[in-house]
């Protein structure tokens, strides 16, 4: 009995992991179509799209559903049309929240935002409302493996980045809105695709919360990024 209830255990992680891979390819295939449809086909010239392809990569994304996103953006079809929408408020204990949406139904995508902070006693406010907590930045994230530290510390400071992080199996860099598409370009041509790049929210002071606010905290989070039209949260939680 107990190597069935395994194996079930196991087929049902399988089954877990299979559905969370789907609604991450689905994701990057949003930002694909919609990068397509701003900056054209073309990657090398292409920034958005150049990053969400770096990304289809990183997650090992099937080769048909990169092709199908991208040519999803040529079709005049209603249903691709997406708009970029944030969405902020405070989450349990006070914390700053802001998502970051694609969707083709703004209604659609405000009343599940909204029921989903109401569920965990946190509040939708305007736009701007937490803002001001985080900064914007850009952000460029590379493997370990391509080099010294210190050779990659010197690069990104003379290319304008304003900070280097370094982390157990990755580095970070981070830079202003402004330098960061020359700075992009620069890393791309001496190490090659970054694992992850875009403009990030960064929060300006983080917040210390107890263990159970946490937990509802993750929760939160967790299923709002389980919604389809949601492609990131941020929160300024410690």
């Amino acid at each position: 009995m107990s190597g069935h209830s395994q194996f079930h255990n196991i087929m049902f992680r399988k089954g877990a992991q299979d559905a969370k891979r789907a609604k991450i390819f689905a994701k990057i295939a949003r930002e694909i179509t919609v990068a397509t449809k701003t900056g054209g086909a073309d990657a090398s010239s292409n920034p958005r799209l150049r990053a969400a392809l770096a990304t289809a990569r990183e997650n090992n994304m099937p080769k048909d559903n990169i092709e199908r996103a991208i040519a999803k953006a040529s079709t005049t079809d209603s249903d691709t049309n997406y708009d970029d929408v944030r969405y902020e408020g405070y989450g349990p204990g006070g914390v700053a929240i802001i998502v970051e949406c694609l969707t083709d139904n703004r209604n659609r995508t405000a009343s599940d935002v909204r029921s989903v902070f109401s569920k965990f006693g946190g509040n939708l406010g305007e736009q701007g409302s937490v803002a001001f907590s985080f900064e914007k930045k850009g952000h460029l994230v590379y493997n370990k493996s391509i080099g010294d530290f210190e050779k990659i510390f010197e690069f990104a400071i003379d290319s304008d980045a304003d900070n280097v992080e370094e982390f157990d199996d990755c580095i970070e860099v981070l830079s202003s809105v402004e330098t960061f598409s020359a700075l992009r370009e620069k890393f791309i041509a001496k190490f090659g695709d970054p694992i992850e790049s875009g403009l990030i929210w960064l929060p300006r002071d983080c917040v210390t919360v107890s263990d159970d606010t946490k937990t509802s905290l993750t929760k939160m989070i967790d299923l709002l990024e389980d919604n389809d039209d949601v492609q990131k949260v941020y929160t300024n939680m410690e």
